[in-house]
């Protein structure tokens, strides 16, 4: 990776972000103006990040290989997002957002298992007010996708139209929109090496790899590399039996539930933030992704407040109590009986989440200290 020679910080000045977040037209900015004292007083302190007394940080640049040096876009300010007449919102009979399993998760058992209900109640609590269930997880058989073994990497990768078509074919009437996630690596097209995911967005659809978060992923000795050299034929999925998928560990679910969150606000029609440091920040590499923090910035939290409505403080208490709940509770997956959950529980691997878990106290004492 090509170094810079100093860290860049973007640093918008607080006029400009105060237009990104409230606009200058009335009908717009009267939107704004149903926050609360507090809601607002939170949302506002984003006009100066990076100084005494704000919960948001401005965006580094740390190499010319970074996304918003790498992929140049327009910045989308609230106004935009909001007038965008292809944007998907959430109602009555669409209010759902579904999970998808494809494959094996971590070490197959119950905490597999484990695994994905924790990733499903993260995204209940980050998208809260709307519904998310977990879909019967299936094999990669049961989707008939092309797959390759990747001539760099020596592992095995899934074609992701396929895997889109699949989806497409499994979706509930009433999702919002239907996510693929699996721990096996991805790429687009033959003449691609890999991807980290792929989406519809006006088909409410995307499907996401979390194998490229095993922190042994790039060394010559990860576990998902093929030992032997094999020309499989497709069709013939009997080489993913017992093939080799990460473990749960702490950053793992991290990792995966920051990524899951930010490709499901894409489905919402909001893009790359460019505004702060931000989840819905573009990220091309690991190190990139791993900076980013875990939640919306006060610009597109403005933005996903107006696709369905919620209260920000009972919203940061959902997500607080996921990092600080009793770790044995889960939730069972749709369409599984009690009969068929397994009764073996692990401790949530929640170490990672600490940082996050301050942020939000921070933020609480901001919503409630009138209450206080």
């Amino acid at each position: 990776m090509q170094s810079m020679k100093k860290m860049e910080v973007i640093q918008h000045s607080a006029e400009k972000l105060h237009t990104a977040l409230v606009s200058n037209s009335k009908d717009v900015a009267a939107i704004y103006s149903k926050y609360t004292k507090e809601e607002r007083h939170l949302l506002e302190t984003g006009l100066y990040p990076g100084k005494p007394g704000s919960l948001f940080q401005p965006i580094t640049v740390h190499s010319h290989s970074d996304w918003i040096l790498a992929h140049p876009e327009e910045p989308q300010d609230f106004e935009s997002f909001y007038r965008d007449p292809y944007r998907k919102i959430p109602n009555a009979t669409h209010n759902t957002i579904y999970i998808q399993t494809i494959g094996s998760f971590g070490e197959v058992g119950p905490q597999t298992d484990q695994y994905v209900e924790w990733l499903r109640d993260y995204c209940q609590a980050f998208f809260y007010g709307l519904s998310v269930k977990l879909l019967p997880s299936v094999t990669v058989s049961e989707t008939r996708c092309s797959y390759r073994i990747n001539s760099n990497s020596h592992n095995l990768q899934n074609l992701t139209g396929d895997l889109l078509g699949f989806l497409e074919k499994r979706k509930p009437k009433d999702a919002f929109c239907i996510v693929g996630i699996t721990m096996i690596d991805l790429y687009p097209k033959d003449s691609w090496n890999f991807v980290f995911g792929e989406a519809s967005l006006n088909m409410g659809m995307g499907v996401f790899s979390f194998a490229r978060y095993d922190d042994n992923f790039y060394t010559r000795n990860y576990a998902g590399r093929l030992k032997k050299q094999i020309n499989p034929r497709q069709g013939d999925y009997s080489v993913f039996d017992g093939y080799y998928t990460p473990p749960v560990t702490s950053t793992l679910l991290l990792r995966s539930g920051k990524t899951m969150t930010h490709e499901i606000g894409h489905v919402f029609g909001i893009r790359h933030c460019q505004w702060m440091s931000c989840v819905m920040q573009g990220s091309n590499h690991l190190e990139e992704s791993d900076r980013r923090p875990l939640d919306f910035c006060p610009v597109c939290l403005h933005k996903l407040h107006t696709s369905f409505s919620f209260k920000f403080a009972k919203r940061y208490k959902a997500l607080l109590n996921w990092m600080e709940e009793d770790q044995s509770q889960t939730s069972r997956p749709e369409g599984v009986s009690s009969a068929c959950h397994t009764s073996f529980h692990f401790l949530k691997p929640i170490e990672a989440f600490h940082t996050s878990k301050l942020w939000l106290r921070k933020c609480l004492e901001i919503l409630e200290k009138d209450k206080l």
